[in-house]
């Protein structure tokens, strides 16, 4: 099928389309990822958006049901350079071409995706369309114009129940907007006792599940975007030890007062360097996120840094001066990318206990 790919500032590529039949459209960010494109997709923090990757051989090793982050594909398109049908590897259960038709989701190859990439990074986040179908340049221009930035995304990707998962370990409620696989799997191999539960629930539905810390989890969008849930963290975070982990870290940056703003193209890919200053190391952290806490806000607000971005110096990481509250912006449990940053699990876990005992001595 030939394809179209429109963005907002006019720039028009032809390539051939795979997938489902049909016209998406969304904001266009780019990956940086050589590996993980299942990951990528399924990850709910992509909701809206339209994903174009900078490595150019894409779908080598297929798709399989072990590796999906949830259950379904969020984004609202894919874009790679050449698309390998014919996949090998002894876990592939489909190509992703077939998953992607399955999911409903519209996807383009045989683009300059680099040349795309260098506009992003020129002119920041766009919309654009991807289709299947003979549109002419008016009717591209009106689907611009008719899409409408979302601002429910969190709700949409989000659990609709509470869902717990038995543990012998600490008692964790998951406040879910729009969380990871992969993270429900690091905390069960902590054998923590895990209760998922939908974003907005209630500061009083929460404790009386009686926790021995919350984790807010990553999610899409802006973190302004949901407000009651800011209100409902300002509660949490002075009654339970609290991890936050990408939209989860904005979030408690918003609890304490500070303020985030949308960055030109954000950070998405599993190669970025974050400098952790309380131990005086690097590392590389897999990331995915537009939006970043403004350095400046936090400053006279009770809240130590403790992490930042080795590329752009932006805030990666931080905790509060007293209470046992800490987030950091990249995503610690990897899927796709690097787990050096795991540890910040183990250290969540330390939290909950010290906590605990430090109670029992009051």
């Amino acid at each position: 099928m030939k394809g179209i790919l429109y963005l907002e500032n006019g720039v028009t590529f032809y390539g051939k389309c795979f997938g489902a039949k049909g016209t998406a459209v969304g904001e266009l960010v780019f990956n940086t990822s050589m590996t993980g494109y299942q990951e990528i997709l399924t990850d709910p923090s992509y909701a809206g958006q339209v994903i174009n990757m900078t490595y150019p051989l894409i779908g080598n090793y297929g798709v399989n049901k072990y590796e999906n982050e949830s259950e379904k594909i969020y984004a609202k398109g894919f874009i790679v350079k050449d698309i390998c049908e014919e996949p090998s590897n002894y876990m592939s259960e489909e190509s992703l071409s077939d998953m992607l038709e399955r999911m409903n989701t519209v996807a383009i190859c045989e683009v300059d995706t680099r040349s795309i990439t260098k506009i992003i990074r020129d002119h920041g986040a766009m919309k654009c369309v991807i289709t299947s179908e003979n549109l002419t340049k008016e009717e591209l221009d009106k689907c611009i114009k008719q899409y409408k930035n979302e601002k429910k995304f969190v709700e949409e990707v989000s659990t609709k129940e509470i869902i717990n998962i038995p543990g012998k370990g600490k008692k964790v409620v998951l406040m879910d907007f729009g969380a990871k696989q992969n993270i429900i799997e690091n905390l069960k191999l902590r054998d923590c006792d895990i209760t998922v539960v939908p974003y907005n629930t209630s500061f009083e539905e929460i404790m009386s599940i009686n926790p021995d810390g919350v984790m807010l989890s990553n999610g899409p969008g802006d973190p302004k975007d949901v407000p009651e849930v800011v209100e409902n963290v300002k509660k949490i975070v002075k009654e339970k030890p609290t991890f936050g982990i990408c939209l989860g870290h904005q979030i408690l940056a918003l609890a304490f007062g500070g303020d985030t703003y949308k960055m030109k193209f954000g950070h998405r890919g599993g190669n970025h360097g974050v400098y952790d200053i309380e131990k005086d190391k690097a590392y590389i952290t897999s990331q995915n996120h537009g939006y970043a806490v403004d350095k400046e806000s936090i400053k006279d607000k009770d809240v130590i840094i403790t992490h930042i971005n080795l590329n752009d110096n932006t805030v990666e990481g931080i905790k509060h001066k007293s209470l046992p509250v800490y987030s950091v912006q990249f995503h610690p449990e990897g899927a796709p990318g690097p787990e050096d940053s795991s540890y910040l699990f183990d250290k969540f876990i330390d939290i909950m206990n010290f906590n605990k005992v430090e109670r029992k001595a009051i």
